[in-house]
């Protein structure tokens, strides 16, 4: 007989690291705020079917002259009831329903644009959360790498003591050293997860932390277009600003509708009448119609035609805040950026090199007997604070480009 074998259970696969389309992908189909304002948008177009209904036609039923109580000792309770069913309908003048459709098509609009208006402001705030992991995760590799160097230093610094080269305190200071790099390394951990969780919230995904990545190239583009040309790109492209603009439209329309509702509409009426009673004896079967106007002597909707006419002024005004916010938008985020490329340059061409190299030179000077611990502490720090400093530096960068990406409507710097 054969043995049985045992299945060997394999590891759950990790999942692959999410890159920043992935990450905009699942939050445009996740995010709940978002969906849930797209539903504004439907709301608005059903609403456009509420706005081109015609008024609903009135049916009534009459029925009067039944005889109720002998009278002369006479009683013919229906031998004079007449029956008369009518109906009436109201017809729209000046074209009403016309115009409350075109308003409510330029409300879907507007939802439209303010739609991508807030998705425009969440994605920014998704970005920054993206950038932020990626930034912790720099300082956590970052603290990971220092604390392997120390411990390095350490191994030799212990072979040095027991060789007598260097005396105990000179040993225990460097032990005592490894103790914020620790704390570094820690806190580093922290921050990565909180990072974490932060862009799992905005994806509204339930993913534990440890199997959740994020990868991006972590850096900083030397190149920048020219500041005219994201204004222009920002004028033709952020949605609020159009949806300002479509908002005076909207305020005319509705003016518009305003004065057409200050018109006459007529109701007209039909009815038929079984033994009717008029000047016709012979009228059994009679056939009636009206037309009745109200006749607007106080009200012909003055009050709506004079606040839809403001509104058109101030929706105008609220266009030109709109177009001034834009401008003032692209201007100081793309200062920023300037800003911070400025700071960069230098870093990425020699502070980041120079650290090294003085830190590596002043270590092997000091593991001769060159120089003091105090200059190789010195140094070490120096070290460690041009690095941060410079991973600190991309993170602004990538938080600035993500400000001019929204300033502008769409992304224009990667």
């Amino acid at each position: 007989m054969g043995v049985a074998q045992t299945p060997i259970s394999q590891p759950a696969p990790q999942p692959s690291a999410l890159t920043w389309q992935n990450v905009r992908d699942r939050f445009e189909t996740q995010n709940p705020t978002l969906l849930a304002d797209k539903l504004s948008v439907d709301e608005s177009k059903a609403e456009e079917i509420t706005a081109y209904l015609r008024p609903n036609p009135t049916l009534s039923l009459t029925a009067d002259g039944t005889q109720i109580a002998p009278n002369k000792g006479v009683w013919r309770p229906f031998a004079g009831t007449f029956e008369s069913p009518s109906i009436s309908y109201l017809h729209e003048r000046r074209h009403k329903r016309e115009l409350r459709l075109e308003s409510a098509k330029e409300g879907t609009v507007i939802a439209e644009f303010s739609h991508a208006d807030l998705e425009r402001t969440l994605i920014f705030s998704l970005r920054s959360a993206f950038v932020s992991i990626l930034q912790a995760k720099a300082v956590f590799q970052l603290a990971k790498d220092d604390l392997a160097y120390w411990d390095h230093v350490l191994e030799i610094s212990r072979t040095r003591f027991s060789a007598g080269d260097i005396a105990q305190i000179d040993l225990d200071r460097l032990e005592l050293q490894r103790a914020q790099y620790e704390t570094d390394l820690q806190t580093a951990e922290e921050n990565l997860e909180n990072a974490k969780i932060q862009l799992l919230t905005l994806l509204n995904d339930r993913t534990p932390i440890e199997q959740f990545d994020v990868t991006e190239t972590y850096d900083f583009v030397d190149r920048l277009a020219p500041h005219d040309e994201f204004r222009k790109i920002a004028l033709d492209t952020r949605p609020d600003l159009k949806a300002a603009v479509e908002a005076v439209d909207k305020a005319q329309t509705d003016h518009k509708l305003a004065i057409a509702n200050g018109s006459t509409d007529p109701t007209f009426s039909a009815w038929y009448t079984h033994n009717s009673s008029n000047n016709n004896p012979f009228g059994i079967n009679t056939l009636g119609i009206s037309v009745s106007f109200p006749l607007r002597i106080f009200d012909r909707n003055q009050g709506e035609k004079l606040r839809t006419q403001l509104d058109i002024t101030r929706s105008e005004r609220l266009r030109d805040a709109a177009d001034a916010t834009v401008l003032s938008d692209v201007d100081s985020s793309y200062a920023t950026l300037e800003s911070n490329l400025t700071l960069l340059r230098p870093y990425k061409a020699k502070y980041l090199q120079q650290a090294t190299r003085v830190r590596d030179t002043i270590f092997f000077s000091y593991q001769n007997g060159g120089t003091s611990l105090l200059d190789f502490l010195s140094a070490e720090s120096d070290y460690r604070s041009v690095q941060l400093n410079y991973v600190n530096l991309v993170r602004s960068y990538l938080t600035a480009a993500a400000q001019l990406n929204m300033a502008v409507g769409r992304e224009v710097v990667p």
